[in-house]
Parts: structure tokens; sequence; C-alpha cells
């Protein structure tokens, strides 16, 4: 389908700025949730799968996280689809109430001490709740933030999709570092890691209210899409075409995501180094996200897509290996904060853009249930697996450089995508068409 970058001005009007932070900030508290949930992870499962095996309870705890992954495609299959056919507000309200009613259940559900088997029970349903509202989220999110602003800032506000998560990566750690340094471990045990839960609660109200307010971005663009479908025809790779190089570009994306997250557990668990540097680590990735993702999108804007995602995924694919080469020797706390800044910065840098690259490429009738299904598979087939493989590549090859190895490949699948994708930021097709 040709770009609708000529008639993008005409359909949509620049977003309000409490339009763009009802969408981003909502966006932020759903992968806050998630995450806060790992850092908890012990906490939860003595209180919900008590054992005389501390070992086995986490196991438990971890299962029912990972139970959120499970309904993540069905979430963006119905919730993305909605957001096709309803339009992109409903889609997001609805993701962000279903993720309410599963973060409220979570803090407010009694322990296995209170009410036995069924506070499992209920947690692994608030879980799923949880999973489908966020494979649900993201597609809805993309579309507006892409579609609402004029088509020269489109590269600045589409990265704050990814700014938002990253943003919530940090925030997370430190609502938990804080509560571990004021609070005696029984407290945390008994309703510390329900505050951390309670603290995103408590933005809740204020994104209901502000996405009803939203405007539609939909309808419009459909409308002026549709005219140029009869004027110019169908032009492009087509919805399947998109669909393979975007999960090709997003699961390389998401391996590395997830092992750079796994930085802190590789610190500990094969350098041994200090838990402390280890936690750091995480909120370093959390500020080079939220560093480099507006950064990409804002040059992106004037470049192009394709040579800031060629470029940043590149830097990251031939830095990983000299990096964690580095870590293996030196062993020290601030290579271990700056490693996890860089890889981040550059991560973020591209994918913040790439995850754009999708929804541009795709008719504005299929862009939310498309994208959604796309991220959500790319997130369920490879980020539930990637720090699994990359420790099980460890043991298995006895070479601590094997996660850098998996994650540097992973990236070169990325590359291969971006290189096959069209490109269609607006400044591009102005080059490409000029005014008569």
């Amino acid at each position: 389908m040709e770009t609708l970058s000529g008639t993008d001005s005409h359909a949509a009007r620049p977003p309000l700025k409490r339009h763009v932070a009802a969408v981003v900030v909502g966006n932020a508290l759903e992968f806050y949730d998630f995450l806060t949930y790992s850092f908890f992870a012990i906490y939860v499962g003595d209180a919900f799968f008590p054992s005389s095996n501390p070992g086995s309870s986490l196991l438990k705890s971890l299962a029912a996280f990972g139970a959120g992954f499970a309904t993540r495609p069905l979430g963006g299959l119905v919730i993305g689809m909605l957001g096709d056919r309803w339009g992109r507000k409903p889609a997001m309200f609805l993701s962000f109430s279903l993720m309410g009613l599963g973060i409220l259940g979570v803090v407010f559900t009694p322990s296995y001490a209170a009410i036995g088997v069924a506070a499992p029970v209920l947690l692994i349903a608030f879980r799923l709740i949880q999973g489908f509202a966020l494979g649900g989220e993201v597609g809805p999110t993309t579309a507006f933030l892409i579609e609402a602003p004029p088509p020269e800032r489109r590269g600045f506000y589409g990265s704050l999709q990814s700014a938002s998560q990253y943003a919530a990566t940090f925030v997370a750690g430190c609502i938990a570092t804080g509560l571990a340094a004021v609070l005696e471990p029984a407290a945390m045990q008994s309703w510390g890691w329900r505050a951390a839960f309670f603290v995103g609660a408590l933005i809740l109200p204020f994104g209901l209210i502000v996405r009803h307010s939203l405007p539609e971005t939909m309808h419009a663009l459909r409308l002026a899409e549709d005219r140029l479908a009869e004027d110019a025809g169908t032009q492009g790779r087509g919805p399947w075409g998109v669909a393979v190089l975007g999960l090709m570009l997003m699961g390389g994306a998401t391996i590395a995501t997830y092992v750079i997250l796994y930085l802190n557990t590789y610190a500990q668990g094969t350098l041994h180094m200090d838990p402390q540097w280890a936690f750091g680590a995480t909120l370093c990735i959390g500020l080079g996200g939220v560093a480099g993702a507006p950064l990409g999108g804002l040059v992106s804007d004037r470049i192009g897509r394709r040579p800031v995602v060629l470029v940043s995924m590149f830097l990251l694919a031939v830095s990983t290996v000299p990096l964690f080469l580095a870590l293996n020797h030196l062993r020290t706390g601030p290579l271990l904060l700056a490693t996890g800044f860089y890889l981040t910065f550059l991560l973020a840098t591209g994918a913040g853009v790439g995850i754009m690259m999708i929804p541009e490429q795709l008719p504005v009738r299929v862009r939310s249930g498309a994208m959604s299904v796309i991220y959500a598979l790319a997130i369920f087939i490879f980020g539930g697996s990637a720090q699994y493989v990359a420790e099980w590549l460890n043991q298995t090859l006895r070479d601590p450089m094997a996660p850098a190895y998996y994650m540097s490949a992973a990236l070169c699948a990325s590359l291969l995508a971006v290189y096959l994708m069209e490109e269609r930021a607006p400044v591009k097709a102005r080059a490409a068409n000029p005014p008569s």
C-alpha cells in the first residue's frame, strides 16, 4: 500500500500532550506490573506457593509469571483486531481496564495461609488476564502514536512506546530497591511486595479518565487509504510479507532485550559479582533505554528509519562479544554498569524505531491487529525462552561467552529483516516524490 504521508496531515490533528501522556503512561504501567512481579517473585512464591523447599516455591512463582506470556498472543489477536474494527481508543481502554483488574487482583488476593489453594488459582487467573491485556496493548498504542502526530514527528512519538517500557524498568527497579532498603524482611514478605504493585494501581484512575477522552485516529486514515488504493492500487510486500519480516526483526530485538536483562543473573551466577552491582545494572539498563529510544525516533524523522536501525543494530551486534569478553576478564562493577547502559542505548535506539517500521508498512485496516500479534508472538516465542537458552548454552558449552554469541546471532536476523523492509518515513517519501 502506498504510504499515507501525503494524507496524514489532513487525517489526524496533532495530539494534545495529555493524550500522548495517557497512552505512554498507560503503556508503561502495564509493563511496570509485569516487571515488578519478576523482582518480587520470591515473596510471591512464599505467599501463594508455600513449601519446605524454597527452590520449589520460587519455581512455582516463576511458572505463574510465565503464565502471563501464554495469553499474550491471544490478547494481541483479540484486542488488536478490535482496534482495527472499533478503533484504537476503545481497544486501548479495554486493555488498560483489564490490566487494572489484574493488578488489583494480585494486590488484594489473600495468601495461601488465608484461603488455601484458591490463592494460587486466583493469582494465576489474574496473571493470565494481565498477559491477555499486555498482548493487546502494543498494537493499538503503536498505531495511535504513529497516526496521531504530524507525519514529520511520527518517529519521535512512535519511539515513546519503546521508551515507556524502559522507563517502567527503571521505576520498578527504583521502587524495589527503596522498599528493600527501608523495610524489614518480615514486612517485605507480609505487605511490602504488595505495596510495589499498589503504586502502579494508583495511576489507574488517571489512565482510565484520560484514555476515555482520547481522539480516534483510525477512521479518517482508513478513508484516505481507501482513496489511495483506488487511485494507485496496492504496493509493497503485503501484510503477510511484512509480518514475516516483522517477526524476524522483533524476534532478534526480543532476544537481545532479554539477554541484556540477563546481565543481572549473569553477573551474580557466572561472574560472582556483588549483587548491588548486578542490581545497579538493571537501573542502568532502564536509563539507557529511556535515553536511546527518543533519540532514535528524532533522528529517524530526519534521515529515515532504515539507517537508524541498521547502524544501531550493527554496532550492537559487533559490540556485544567484546564487552562480554571484557566483563569476564575484568569483572568490575563500573564496567558492568557501563555495559548495561551502552548495550541498551544501542538496542533502544534501533528497536524503538524498528517497532515503528512494522505498522508503517501495514494498511490502516489491519495495523493494530497485525502489530499486536507480531509483537506478542515474538515475546511468547523468543522472550519467554531467551534467558533459559542463554543459561543453557552457558552451562552446556561451559563457555561464559555463549550468551553474547546467542545475542549477536539473533541480531543478524533483525539486520536482514530491516535490510529487506521498505523505507516509509515521510522524509524519504518526500525526497523520492518532490512536489511539482
